[in-house]
């Protein structure tokens, strides 16, 4: 039964919400690109000046590195542990969910919380944690126009929520089968 294809959904949503710990959540720059920032959950935080160049700060938590108007950045005030918590969690129901086969009931409500996790995952992106991370930005450089661009960590959860949504529909589906077969005995 790990075979079917709702384990091969539950792999990749799993794989997917994995995606967040290679790529950053946003990257922020200035429109002329002389400053360039970036929102990453296990990445340290950086901005760099000198984006022609190719040459990327790396910087402490309270960029104190930078020297300048940078000094008074941090993302203290963006922390990363609650998206980092679901993302571990979504990875970890999805995982576990594949070798409850035998009880398809609850693994149905099992990938239900895991979408629930990974939709309240992605509220917090949007609404909180990306601009949490860019209000101390546009404090330090108060002349300057940011734009946000959000990557790949923003976007792969979105795939994972549609892989575990195919998922449960697939687990109901086998269910309906099983049921339907027993009703016709």
């Amino acid at each position: 039964m790990i075979q079917r294809i709702q384990s091969f959904y539950l792999v990749l949503a799993a794989c997917a919400m994995a995606l967040c710990f290679m790529f950053p959540v946003a990257k922020y720059k200035t429109p002329d690109k002389q400053v360039y920032a970036q929102y990453s959950l296990i990445k340290k935080q950086a901005v760099d000046q000198n984006t022609e160049q190719g040459e990327t700060a790396g910087v402490e938590d309270d960029f104190d590195q930078i020297g300048g108007n940078m000094s008074k950045l941090g993302y203290a005030k963006a922390p990363v542990w609650p998206l980092l918590t679901l993302v571990v969690l979504v990875i970890a129901i999805a995982l576990t969910s594949i070798f409850l086969y035998g009880n398809r009931t609850r693994q149905v409500r099992v990938v239900a919380v895991g979408f629930l996790l990974n939709v309240v995952y992605i509220f917090l992106v949007f609404i909180w944690a990306a601009d949490a991370f860019l209000k101390p930005i546009k404090q330090s450089f108060a002349n300057s126009e940011w734009v946000t661009t959000y990557s790949v960590a923003t976007w792969a959860p979105v795939v994972s929520c549609i892989l575990l949504f195919l998922a449960q529909n697939a687990i109901k589906r086998d269910e309906k089968k099983v049921r339907d077969a027993d009703r016709i005995r």
